[in-house]
């Protein structure tokens, strides 16, 4: 009756966990029978668990609370029981942390340590490890020797893993027990040779000599342990990436001969060293491929996974290499394990050919209602891939996409195919309509705000721009009339840029606004109103600056400047140009793992770097005068990352003033630096304004100096190279305690020359739409010229300009089509002082790229200098 009451229990989803719900003070309160004569083995280890549970979950005991349970657990020392011994050994790890005087414990271990009873023994010296300190190691150093050389494995394994622990506190001492680790590493056992491996390399990971001379001597034979050679693969792997090894195809050859080894593990480890090493060609991975190819159609689900895994990130880089497994990884989509069958699908969509689309799509039908909302992410991110390798292969891949939409799913897998299907419409003007469509239909019965109101600002930017954009506007009216606030709004704001792009939609878009003055939400009729007031004055600059285009300024900018105003009232309105400007980031690619979805990174946005500048530098009083920050550079490294000073430089630009912020870190743990600062040197004259040291620069804690520049009037120039020295006064100072010397003397460093060019004045602004811009600010300021550049490619030409200018493409002109001669790039910044800039750039390649470069500004000095500093 109580097994089947029990098993009732567990159907109805009872807890089995008989601890459940355990309370701290009970535990400690039963403890106390630790001190019962006679010991009753059976229940203190069970109290036992239950001390060790709680510990496990997070519970914190009191330094007394811990020492008075400590104390009385010693006395079960006096049983010879062999499990509540172990038990006893556990928990003094456990709480040696945490409890005083466990010292106490230290004759009774050692009493067991090299006793005759090898069940005690190696869990004795783990716990004796634990807690010794540095005084007392030389007091065992001598059994520590003889436990690593023991005959007993367990005995042996358990001395070297605590030395690898004792490495991080006492490297001294155990560095004098080398000989010993050395003679376990000839041990005939597999996990002696392993840890003993281990702990050699770990003691000499700091001289790359040395650890070069073990490899050499492990590469040549003696390692019988597949642990120890797994281990000594990656050690290999780590000393092969180092680019002036000198004798790298001794240990290339080592690991590709590890692909022959009897040891399955081995094997896959050697294929993994391979697949991962910098600059492969398809030749060398061949055997790795070869290898893993043979994994995949293994009877063990472990090395299916892990070949497959693998296969997946070659595919990242040389899909050519993997395109001979593409067969056994047809196969492998119908696995009964999920997570294989997803790589094998994804590693295929890499691979494919542009012919095997189609059967793919088929195929990956069949089983995404079998697999998580984690995995068909992965599957989502693989099609959108593919898309961009084969473009012609839009139709088939979107119609897929759109499927997956409308099927049952979390948030997450429904942002990710969204996010794939904006990712074409960007990428493939041809794939735009469709796309379009598919995502309007989405929306009909979308249950997520977020992606609604995304969508919704895509149609808006988007099918104004389509031949036939009227098809539109009932998708989104709909949304007005059904949704929630926030949707309605976003639905508002979108049929405002339809007005003021398409005229003879405009008369239309005015009824539809004019309907939602009434809404019940304050937002929706806001932002009806203002759109209404702005369309009705059927003005194209007006509706360029407040609708199609907006403020490009950073909103926790505008909230701080707002509050700083209300703050302090003024007589002088508030100026809008002294709001820093939202800050467009270069955007790279990154590549993504498929191989864990569960590992992804979380999207929470981090605040912007400028901003975080923005309050450093205004905390500091020697820059209060100078305005509000404009723009901040990347970090240039002005040293080597190896010398004895790191030094890396930000350049922060105001509208009359450079501020030249300097990273510094002492690397030198014998030496302590005082009134550190940066001595610079302008070839053009510019003047250091002010400097603020560094008080102190402590061994590896990084310390920071400014220097303040002032620019010229003559806002032409704005190029310039600065020398710089780096000028301090070095104390030195105790290695281990830090205590520096009374007397210091004076020295300096060359640093790298730091130069301020033209993109440090301008900020990247994006403009959504170029053209409604280009006409608000109109041609009275503009200036046209042309260019040969030295560029072999559009592409190289257009990177480059963009990054000597530092201004926004806009509208995806940085992209060009693949096979064409000609382009235009459209680029937008503001230049510091608050002045638009708008370049238009007509690109032609024959030999070399012309560029008929056109400039229009706010500021007629301005256009002349964006086309002087090209020329």
């Amino acid at each position: 009756m109580m097994l089947r009451r029990d098993k009732k229990d567990e159907e109805d989803g009872g807890s089995s966990n008989p601890f459940q719900g355990l309370e701290k003070s009970s535990v400690i309160q039963e403890a106390r029978s630790f001190n019962d004569t006679p010991i009753v083995p059976r229940k203190c280890c069970h109290i036992l668990t239950k001390v060790m549970y709680v510990l496990n979950q997070g519970e914190q005991l009191g330094t007394t609370e811990a020492t008075e349970t400590f104390f009385a657990m010693t006395k079960l020392f006096q049983s010879s029981d062999v499990t509540l011994r172990r038990m006893v050994y556990l928990l003094i790890k456990e709480m040696a942390d945490i409890a005083d005087d466990v010292i106490i414990v230290t004759s009774s271990l050692t009493k067991d340590m090299t006793g005759k009873e090898d069940l005690y023994r190696a869990p004795a010296i783990r716990a004796l490890c634990k807690i010794t300190d540095s005084t007392m190691l030389q007091a065992i150093e001598r059994f520590m020797k003889q436990a690593i050389v023991d005959k007993v494995p367990s005995v042996s394994s358990a001395a070297l893993a605590s030395s690898l622990h004792i490495m991080k506190t006492n490297p001294d001492v155990v560095r004098r027990w080398v000989n010993e680790v050395q003679e376990a590493a000839s041990s005939d056992n597999v996990m002696v040779q392993y840890h003993a491996l281990g702990l050699l390399h770990y003691v000499r990971k700091n001289d790359s000599m040395a650890v070069s001379k073990m490899v050499s001597k492990y590469t040549r034979g003696g390692l019988k342990s597949p642990y120890a050679t797994c281990l000594l693969i990656r050690i290999t792997a780590k000393l092969l990436e180092k680019e002036d090894y000198q004798d790298s195809s001794a240990l290339v050859d080592f690991i590709e001969s590890c692909l022959r080894h009897k040891s399955e593990m081995v094997v896959y480890e050697a294929a993994h060293a391979i697949v991962n090493m910098k600059d492969t060609s398809a030749r060398e991975l061949a055997p790795a491929v070869s290898v893993l190819q043979l994994f995949l159609s293994s009877p063990k689900p472990t090395l299916r996974f892990a070949a497959t895994k693998t296969l997946n990130k070659v595919a990242m880089s040389h899909p050519a290499a993997v395109t001979a497994c593409n067969l056994d990884l047809e196969n492998l989509i119908s696995d009964v394990n999920r997570s294989i069958a997803t790589l094998a699908i994804t590693t295929l969509l890499k691979t494919g050919s542009e012919s095997s689309i189609d059967r793919l799509m088929k195929q990956i039908g069949t089983f995404m209602s079998d697999i998580s909302d984690e995995f068909k992410v992965v599957v989502v991110d693989a099609v959108s891939s593919l898309c961009s390798k084969f473009p012609r292969k839009y139709s088939v891949m979107m119609s897929f996409l759109s499927s997956m939409l409308r099927d049952d799913g979390g948030y997450e897998y429904k942002k990710a195919i969204v996010n794939s299907l904006v990712r074409i419409i960007e990428d493939n003007p041809e794939a735009k309509e469709a796309g379009l469509s598919h995502l309007c239909e989405f929306i009909e019965d979308c249950e997520h705000t977020s992606l609604a109101t995304r969508i919704l600002h895509l149609l808006g930017q988007e099918g104004p721009r389509t031949p036939n954009p009227a098809k539109y506007i009932r998708f989104i009216y709909n949304r007005v009339i059904l949704e929630n606030a926030a949707i309605r709004a976003a639905a508002v704001s979108s049929l405002a840029k339809f007005g003021a792009h398409c005229e003879a939609l405009l008369p239309s878009i005015l009824v539809l606004l004019e309907r939602s003055l009434l809404d019940g939400d304050d937002e929706v009729r806001d932002r009806a109103t203002f759109y209404l007031s702005v369309l009705q004055q059927t003005q194209k600059a007006l509706n360029s600056a407040y609708i199609l285009n907006g403020l490009s300024v950073s909103v926790i900018g505008l909230e701080r400047a707002l509050h700083h105003y209300t703050l302090e009232p003024s007589e002088q309105p508030f100026d809008i140009k002294t709001v820093p400007l939202d800050t467009q980031p270069f955007t790279e690619k990154k590549v993504t793992s498929d191989i864990n979805p569960a590992a992804r990174p979380s999207e929470k946005k981090a605040p912007p770097t400028q901003e975080i500048y923005a309050e450093q530098l205004a905390a500091i009083p020697e820059f209060a005068h100078i305005g509000t920050l404009f723009k901040s550079s990347k970090p240039v490294e002005l040293t080597e990352s190896e010398t004895e000073y790191i030094v890396r430089c930000i350049k922060h630009t105001f509208p009359k003033h450079i501020v030249f912020q300097f990273d510094c870190t002492n690397t030198l743990n014998d030496q302590q630096l005082e009134e550190v600062y940066v001595q610079m040197e302008s070839a053009e004259g510019l003047e250091v304004e002010s400097v603020v040291t560094a008080p102190m620069l402590k061994y590896n804690q990084p310390g920071i100096t400014y220097t303040l520049v002032q620019l010229p009037d003559d806002s032409s120039e704005v190029a310039s190279v600065f020398s710089n020295t780096l000028k301090y006064s070095v104390k030195d100072c105790d290695p281990i305690s830090g205590e520096p010397d009374e007397d210091g003397y004076e020295d300096e460093y060359v640093l790298e020359d730091v130069e301020l060019t033209f993109a440090d004045h301008v900020q990247r602004v994006m403009k959504p739409n170029f053209m409604a811009s280009w006409e608000e600010i109109g041609e009275d300021n503009e200036l046209e010229e042309t260019f040969a550049l030295s560029s072999k490619s559009l592409e190289e030409a257009i990177k480059n300009i963009v990054s000597f200018l530092g201004m926004q493409p806009c509208e995806r002109s940085d992209k060009v089509p693949e096979g064409k001669s000609s382009h235009s790039l459209y680029l937008a910044g503001v230049f510091r002082g608050g002045v638009d800039a708008l370049v238009k750039a007509r690109l032609a390649l024959q030999d070399t790229v012309t560029m008929q470069i056109t400039v229009r500004s706010t500021d007629p000095e301005i256009s002349e200098l964006i086309t002087s500093a090209v020329g």
